[in-house]
């Protein structure tokens, strides 16, 4: 999460009642057991796929999507994929609202997340990010240059990589502008006209009553109180995954326009999608 979106501050986080700390703990164990657990067994075939393989993973990505799919399952909560993830070799640009994103794209589709670099230093979600072979980047424009090559490798070795171009959470109401500086990664010249850019909108359905932002994770708000309510609510809501055509690089003069035609895509999918009040 980043705390740059200026926009409406977050609801109050109160505290859930006796049944809804029983519930949340009725629903962490297994949830904790299943992705502690994933990742022993990731690391574990990761020690066979690297000395084989390097950087291609044929192996470990599945038990990332296992370890995905069933999470939504332990928070009680229903998952939904709409359209077909794409096959061809490129990359996928999502909005972003909240750390249950992460679980939602990784529960239909081979992928390796971009994200900013201090991610890789927390506690938890760290781990989990280096192990599945996050791609992580600087926030620094001098570095502009190193963060293309890198995605680029990447890209080149057949790696599915997806990226926030928002670059922040939001409340799961709106999807932001998007930044294009990683969009110019995608202009190499042996990439530009061999690679595909699918635009993808991530949508929550907050349970009945609730508050509408009622997943969405930003500005100021704590992960370990967000992570209580999400367990504690009940009866839960759902999430929807709606992957829209892939947009080939080379139809687009420059990372500007590609950026502006893949917000476009996010933008109308998640119109559509989007709850109305």
């Amino acid at each position: 999460m980043s705390l740059t979106w200026e926009g409406e501050p977050p609801p109050a986080q109160p505290a859930p009642g006796p049944v809804g700390y029983v519930l949340a703990v009725l629903r962490a164990v297994p949830l904790a057991l299943l992705v502690f657990g994933g990742l022993l067994v990731l690391l574990v075939l990761r020690l066979i796929e690297r000395p084989l393989f390097g950087l291609h993973r044929p192996l470990t990505p599945y038990v990332t999507r296992f370890v995905c799919r069933n999470a939504f399952r332990c928070l009680g909560m229903r998952f939904r994929a709409t359209g077909q993830p794409m096959r061809a070799r490129g990359a996928m640009v999502a909005n972003h609202s909240s750390w249950l994103d992460i679980y939602a794209l990784n529960a239909s589709e081979r992928l390796y997340f971009v994200s900013k670099a201090e991610v890789r230093s927390w506690p938890g979600i760290g781990w989990l990010a280096r192990a599945t072979g996050t791609v992580f980047i600087e926030r620094d424009r001098t570095q502009a240059r190193a963060h293309a090559e890198l995605m680029q490798q990447r890209l080149l070795i057949g790696h599915k990589v997806l990226f926030f171009p928002e670059g922040t959470s939001t409340d799961g109401l709106r999807v932001l502008p998007f930044r294009t500086t990683l969009f110019a990664a995608f202009y190499a010249e042996s990439l530009r006209d061999a690679i595909e850019v699918q635009p993808v909108s991530v949508v929550y359905h907050a349970p009945r009553g609730k508050d509408s932002r009622h997943y969405g994770w930003w500005g100021d708000m704590s992960f370990g109180g967000h992570l209580i309510q999400v367990l504690s609510t009940w009866p839960q809501g759902r999430v929807e995954v709606a992957y829209h055509p892939p947009i080939a690089v080379g139809d687009h003069p420059d990372r500007k326009a590609l950026a502006a035609a893949c917000e476009a895509a996010v933008r109308a999918g998640h119109a559509a999608r989007l709850p109305q009040s």
